[in-house]
């Protein structure tokens, strides 16, 4: 227990960190962390380094497991099952691809015109933004190990259920046929050694970072005025857990943004500590990364209105329901 208490507090939640940029802003700055302009500037160095840190460790663990699941691999894989138990797979696979929305798609094609169900390349493509293994434990340093899991296990199950009921619907014809047309390489890949391995880690780094690192400073600096200068009562009056659509409205404002979970995560933060109900940061949260409008008209060159519209309601409507429910059960994780 001791050893776990640890992990979590100095490794995860960096304490330490924490302690270090309050020494720098109340000894070097001069400034109070417990006033406005010292707790937004102690919020804004201690989030970015902390989140850059994790980001970092993360994205390089998962990238070099990811490197033994190349495309093609992970199509012949996939190609063996049919059903409920290929959507999962489809959704599993999702968690280890560190990706945006707008990154997923390309993959998404391949997928397709691989010969892959639509309904699994759907799952991948609901699971892979909103749930992958560095949002757990980003989560669990934010928040705590449940809130994290929980997170996860409903993210998955929103990425099972969306890909099986767009599966039901038989809806292969809404996609555009130049994906089926584009056909990927059946070419094996070639075995990579450990150090191909890290050197594709170091740059999966690199590459991530240089996609989200505005976001993140956009996103801590959000987090930080919220936290620190926007007053309780202003976000009790919209967002409170009191408000019947609070989840409505939440789900509705991350829709235009574009953002990963990485870069929603500070405001998320925030938004709890002002008392906003668990459910509606989750859904604002789920709001950004799976239905981001960069994302839809990215999606809407490859599949037809209908699809686009099933893809879209049934997300839509899994977030909102996700939101509910954390907001009436999300006292028994905290």
């Amino acid at each position: 227990m001791f050893v776990f208490e640890f992990f979590n507090n100095q490794l995860l939640k960096m304490v330490w960190l924490s302690d270090l940029v309050k020494l720098l802003v109340e000894d070097v700055f001069g400034l109070n962390i417990s006033e406005r302009l010292g707790g937004s500037i102690h919020f804004f160095i201690y989030d970015v380094i902390k989140i850059f840190i994790l980001l970092s460790v993360l994205i390089f663990a998962i990238s070099y497991v990811q490197s033994f699941f190349p495309p093609e691999r992970t199509r012949k894989i996939l190609g063996r099952y049919n059903g409920v138990t290929a959507n999962i797979l489809g959704a599993l696979l999702g968690t280890i691809t560190p990706f945006c929305s707008c990154s997923s798609i390309p993959l998404f094609i391949g997928f397709t015109s691989a010969g892959l169900p639509i309904g699994v390349t759907f799952s991948f493509l609901i699971s892979s933004p909103l749930v992958d293994l560095a949002s757990v434990l980003l989560l669990a340093s934010i928040f705590n190990w449940k809130i994290a899991i929980a997170y996860v296990l409903v993210g998955l199950v929103l990425a099972v259920l969306g890909g099986t009921i767009i599966s039901k619907a038989k809806l292969e014809d809404c996609v555009e046929p130049f994906v089926y047309s584009n056909k990927m390489m059946e070419s094996e890949q070639e075995e990579l050694t450990t150090k191909d391995r890290i050197n594709f880690g170091k740059d999966q780094v690199k590459d991530i970072v240089k996609k989200v690192w505005l976001y993140i400073l956009i996103g801590v600096g959000i987090g930080a005025a919220i936290h620190n200068w926007v007053p309780e009562n202003i976000i009790s009056a919209v967002l409170g857990q009191d408000k019947w659509y609070s989840v409505l409205i939440a789900t509705l404002v991350g829709v235009p943004m574009y953002a990963d979970i990485f870069g929603t995560l500070p405001i998320a933060e925030a938004l709890v500590l002002k008392g906003v109900g668990l459910g509606t940061v989750l859904s604002f949260m789920m709001g950004v990364t799976a239905l981001s409008l960069p994302s839809m008209i990215m999606l809407k060159k490859v599949v037809k209105t209908k699809l686009l519209a099933v893809f879209l309601g049934v997300v839509t409507i899994g977030i909102i329901v996700i939101g509910y429910v954390f907001n009436t059960f999300g006292y028994l994780l905290v």
